[in-house]
């Protein structure tokens, strides 16, 4: 019987905008090749933003856009430079995420959700993690900085090991793969907006990513031995992860969630489970 590792389903990046204007510049890939308009192809225009070549996905009280990969991916790295929308960008989502095809119930997903703000409030980051159709693995971040002042580089990455969420290079979040403890391995709130500001403008850039390279002489990035320290968090991303808890930038995290979402007995098991390496 193949290992659940070899069965994985390769996943799709989407970029979705929900009440504004968004800009892709989609840098070292090609814009007509490698992406496809899938949601109101009457709603996007492609322009030069100075050197760049980019997508504009408008978006109105009716109607939402979206672009995705035509590729699919078993093992990468996505950066993208976004900048958010200025202002009172209440209601708006600005969204950038990863999906495996096929039957929902069984979906993998890897969340970017944006949620807007209104003036003078800080946008929130939240991320979340779906795996064999489960997901209720949120976390929520507020950022260091302004996102809509100017452009900035959220990364995914995922390997045989774990997920990984960073901004500008900083690591916010890891997602360990722990699928020999029985853990699957890859509806949110905002504030209501005011229509009467649109449209919304938003902006992405230098859309990248970087297939997985395993080690030499392994065939792939899944076929990487299990003491293998490839994958291994880097002392950077452990200080970075201690970093962003210190700072109080994590809001949220459903692994220590003491409302009355969990008990002892229903929070899920990877919370108690020690990191990976």
């Amino acid at each position: 019987m193949a290992s659940p590792l070899h069965c994985r389903p390769k996943l799709r990046l989407l970029c979705v905008a929900l009440a504004f204007v968004l800009a892709v510049d989609v840098g070292r890939a090609d814009i007509y090749k490698d992406i496809q308009i899938i949601w109101s192809a009457d709603h996007t225009y492609y322009f030069m933003d100075g050197d760049s070549e980019a997508l504009a996905l408008s978006l109105d009280f009716n109607r939402g856009s979206a672009f995705k990969s035509n590729d699919m991916y078993l093992f990468a790295r996505i950066d993208i430079d976004i900048k958010l929308v200025e202002g009172n960008s209440a209601g708006t989502v600005c969204t950038v995420y990863t999906i495996s095809e096929g039957p929902w119930d069984i979906h993998d997903e890897i969340d970017l959700e944006f949620l807007g703000n209104s003036t003078g409030e800080p946008y929130t980051l939240h991320t979340n993690v779906f795996a064999y159709g489960v997901g209720g693995r949120e976390q929520q971040f507020k950022l260091w900085f302004d996102p809509s002042a100017d452009y900035h580089t959220y990364s995914i990455v995922w390997n045989p090991k774990r997920i990984t969420i960073e901004v500008d290079g900083v690591t916010i979040r890891t997602f360990d793969n722990n699928e020999d403890q029985g853990v699957p391995f890859p509806s949110w709130q905002q504030q209501r907006g005011d229509w009467s500001l649109a449209p919304f403008v938003s902006y992405y850039r230098n859309y990248n990513i970087t297939y997985c390279r395993p080690s030499p002489g392994v065939s792939g990035c899944g076929a990487e031995p299990a003491g293998s320290p490839l994958f291994n968090l880097s002392p950077k991303a452990r200080a970075d992860l201690q970093w962003v808890r210190y700072m109080g930038y994590v809001l949220y995290d459903y692994c220590t969630d003491r409302s009355n979402r969990y008990t002892d007995a229903t929070r899920p098991k990877e919370c108690s489970l020690p990191p990976r390496p």
